[in-house]
């Protein structure tokens, strides 16, 4: 803490306690929204056309949630959920929630090694999934995992007789004992295992609850606005809580609808389902409203989707470039696009952006805190709260903290401590007014011959480069320095190429020499996760191999 931070103006801040929390379970808060909501769109498949009202969405969530009862499944037991985005994700992540089964999201991206960990892990012991998706068979990895997971005792694949059976519709006395069940569960259960991407090690299973994410949809919906006039379009993976809790939990608490653009994200196909559907929010990470904005520009003759109906929106994922949030706002219609921040372990989000910001605030923070949370800037290593507009790592405490990671109490008592934080291992600063500005992962810092450079204050200024569609900066190892800067960029279509020394003659003057980078490395395509985050991990490892070859 500087010497001159009295307490009043420490980096540490508490967000409104209104609106209420919500006491219930999600089912329940599903069931209220179906009372006041019942032929309203709940649901839209784009790729099908199918369309659910919300009793009809209702309907279906509790013939499975009884199919699942007839299948064994108990309240406690894991299953597991492997599939792209498609309307059977919906809803089996509902289902699950009616009859206290805890979820296991499995990223559509996984390999066989890694199914296999997640469901060995978590101890799942039903599996849900499509039967392939791309390049990946999903049943036959299934099979093969299982001499490894003891657990495991039935896979089910949306294209089988089985699964028909399992959402065919249930007696009465099916029903009855799904609503027995339901009344049953408490809001704290835990309800749905998401595993972290593991850049280090292996993955962990954040394990989230009721209360958890259903107040986060909940929440986060609430300072969008949202009432049941709204779609949402939702190229977001669901097996992410961008998907799955800023979406559909946000919208099944307001009796909004879910418009599901494609399996996976597609420019062409989220932009014609907002046109064709007349969404009034669109949801994104960075790179996705990149090649949304890119496809306008180069849009074929005669391609000119009516974006009109957009109002508002999220981008988040990873850090929201200021030139990217400018365009959407300017050329997609969304006045009132929010930026959010957070992590799975949050459930997700912590800060937000309030559509009625000024857009300056929302083009260069996250936002302030949101409702019942708490956040602080703290010095890494010593823990103590430092003073505003100082630089430190960014700590969130309150409902939306995860009740830990699934079976390993060693790994959660290093990310929560024992007041309760959860420490994210971003950093950031909290200005005068509670508006947090993330300045970079502590493990992306880079220290040049003594000096801490943040990537992405590099990164933002890069993008102010006419031929630069997309930046990314890093720390390599040099002799000299300890670390250098490399800089990988995707260019713009009338863009042949870019050297260091083009970057260097653009940087000149504008920012401190140090913080130019040496390197420059161009690039089609980041190495990506599939929620659309860049792995820097990979970028590193690679750039090792590059520099290598120069030297």
């Amino acid at each position: 803490m500087s010497n001159d931070a009295h307490p009043q103006n420490l980096a540490h801040t508490h967000g409104p306690q209104s609106p209420a929390l919500l006491t219930d379970t999600i089912g329940v808060t599903l069931a209220r929204t179906v009372e006041k909501y019942a032929d309203r769109v709940a649901l839209i498949d784009a790729p099908s056309g199918r369309r659910w009202t919300y009793v009809e969405f209702h309907r279906d969530v509790r013939a499975l949630a009884a199919g699942l009862l007839r299948s064994d499944v108990k309240k406690g037991d894991r299953v597991g959920l492997w599939a792209p985005n498609r309307f059977e994700w919906v809803l089996v992540q509902y289902a699950t929630a009616e009859i206290g089964a805890i979820l296991v999201n499995l990223n559509p991206a996984y390999r066989q090694n890694e199914v296999s960990y997640a469901l060995k892990q978590s101890g799942t012991s039903v599996v849900l999934a499509a039967e392939r998706f791309k390049d990946s068979g999903y049943a036959s990895m299934l099979a093969e995992a299982r001499p490894d997971c003891p657990d495991l005792r039935e896979v089910v694949t949306f294209e089988s007789a089985a699964w028909t059976e399992l959402t065919a519709a249930p007696s009465d006395e099916e029903l009855a004992r799904v609503a027995e069940i339901a009344a049953s569960l408490s809001a704290d259960d835990p309800i749905n295992i998401q595993y972290t991407s593991g850049t280090t090690g292996f993955p962990k299973g954040a394990t989230l609850s009721h209360r958890n994410i259903g107040n986060n949809g909940y929440l986060v919906g609430e300072l969008l606005d949202y009432t049941a006039d709204d779609r949402i379009c939702l190229p977001v993976p669901f097996y992410h809580c961008f998907g799955m809790v800023m979406g559909n939990l946000a919208a099944t608490s307001h009796g909004a609808a879910m418009v599901i653009p494609g399996p996976a994200f597609d420019p062409k196909a989220t932009l014609d389902a907002v046109a064709e559907y007349r969404c009034t929010s669109l949801y994104g990470v960075p790179t996705m409203f990149i090649a949304e904005l890119a496809l306008l520009d180069a849009a074929p003759d005669g391609y000119a989707p009516d974006l009109s109906s957009l109002r508002t929106g999220i981008m988040a994922g990873s850090p929201c470039p200021e030139q990217v949030m400018r365009q959407v706002v300017d050329r997609m219609h969304m006045s009132e696009v929010s930026i959010c921040y957070g992590m799975t372990e949050t459930s997700p989000v912590s800060t937000q952006t309030r559509v009625d910001d000024p857009l300056e605030l929302r083009v260069t923070t996250v936002g302030q805190v949101g409702p019942h949370l708490e956040i602080k800037i703290v010095a890494p290593g010593t823990g103590e709260t430092l003073g505003r507009n100082e630089t430190g790592e960014l700590c969130t405490r309150g409902y939306s903290v995860m009740t830990g990671y699934w079976n390993d109490p060693e790994k959660t008592a290093e990310a929560i401590d024992a007041d309760g934080w959860m420490h994210t291992g971003d950093l950031a600063e909290m200005d005068d007014a509670g508006y947090v500005r993330i300045t970079g992962r502590i493990k992306d810092m880079v220290i040049r011959g003594g000096e801490n450079i943040y990537p992405r204050e590099i990164e933002e200024f890069l993008y102010t480069h006419p031929d630069i569609l997309d930046a990314q900066v890093i720390g390599v190892p040099d002799e000299k320095y300890g670390e250098e800067l490399m800089a990988w960029v995707r260019l713009r279509d009338h863009a042949t190429d870019l050297t260091v020394e083009d970057v260097r003659a653009f940087a000149d003057g504008k920012i401190a020499r140090h913080k130019i980078p040496r390197y420059v490395h161009v690039v089609k395509e980041f190495p990506m996760t599939v929620t659309g985050k860049v792995r820097k991990v990979a970028m590193r490892e690679e750039a090792t191999h590059i520099l290598e070859d120069l030297r």
